[in-house]
């Protein structure tokens, strides 16, 4: 039998304790533990410790740790159960004290994927111009089951999906005399769904957007890319072949055709 010989608090932290050990007359560190751990145990100066006690000590302290270790990871923001179990994987906390950790925290509704699910799409909704593809794709990153990503996206309504889409269209459709309207429309809607809102509500968006483009400003547009293509393409041709080219081009730009031949009067002789 070991016997307690004396305990002293650590000086990096006062809630853990070093637990000194007597042994044929020779004083030397035995183990440390929490204060919690020291009054459940009962630890004090001559306590008699057999080597089964002891072992069940570190056990438990160890646990203990892995446990407040979680608790302060815990404490900067909801987790979802897979990130907790990485986070003490990378802590190299062993398997069986991580399953008996989540399993606690589960109970105590530290750990809840469900609720953590609504909140991070409740704050992407609120925070973000992600899209609920967007949402439920990270959502997946972060271990959550389909069924309860798709129960969570319930609150990225349609309408809360219309609102976010037209506010981008909106800010993105501004007058620009560099790229006609309908290249703008399009690349808005490419935009729109790498940001992971679908295809029915970016279509109904840009059917009801009430935005009409300056004829003055598309004509900036056409003027802009028009003599970019008649640079480009008056290298190695001319007159009719040149015409036809630049109007190809521009109709592929998505100018109206009657802007384009307007642009080609003005511009080029045949």
């Amino acid at each position: 039998m070991l016997e307690i010989s004396r305990i002293t608090t650590q000086k990096k932290s006062k809630h853990r304790y070093n637990i000194y050990l007597s042994e044929n007359g020779t004083e030397y560190y035995g183990f440390s533990v929490d204060e919690d751990l020291l009054i459940q145990f009962q630890l004090r100066k001559g306590l008699s410790l057999s080597n089964d006690m002891m072992e069940s000590i570190k056990q438990k302290d160890a646990s203990y740790k892995a446990y407040t270790l979680s608790l302060h990871f815990l404490s900067y923001r909801m987790r979802s159960e897979k990130e907790l179990t990485d986070y003490l994987q990378k802590k190299d906390i062993p398997i069986h004290f991580i399953d008996e950790i989540v399993q606690r925290l589960k109970q105590e509704r530290l750990l809840d994927d469900r609720a953590f699910s609504e909140a991070l799409v409740r704050t992407r909704i609120n925070t973000s111009n992600k899209g609920p593809l967007l949402v439920k794709k990270e959502l997946l990153e972060k271990g959550i089951s389909a069924e309860i990503a798709e129960h969570a996206l319930y609150q990225y309504s349609f309408d809360k999906q219309y609102q976010k889409v037209e506010k981008w269209m909106v800010k993105k459709l501004q007058h620009s005399a560099k790229k006609s309207y309908k290249q703008q429309l399009e690349s808005v809607k490419q935009s729109l769904l790498q940001k992971g809102f679908t295809q029915d509500v970016i279509a109904e968006a840009i059917e009801n957007t009430t935005m009409v483009r300056n004829q003055d400003t598309e004509y900036q547009a056409i003027q802009f890319q028009g003599e970019k293509l008649i640079r480009k393409y008056a290298r190695k041709e001319t007159g009719y072949v040149l015409e036809q080219k630049v109007k190809a081009a521009l109709f592929r730009k998505g100018f109206d055709a009657s802007l384009i031949e307007q642009y080609l009067e003005d511009n080029l002789e045949s």
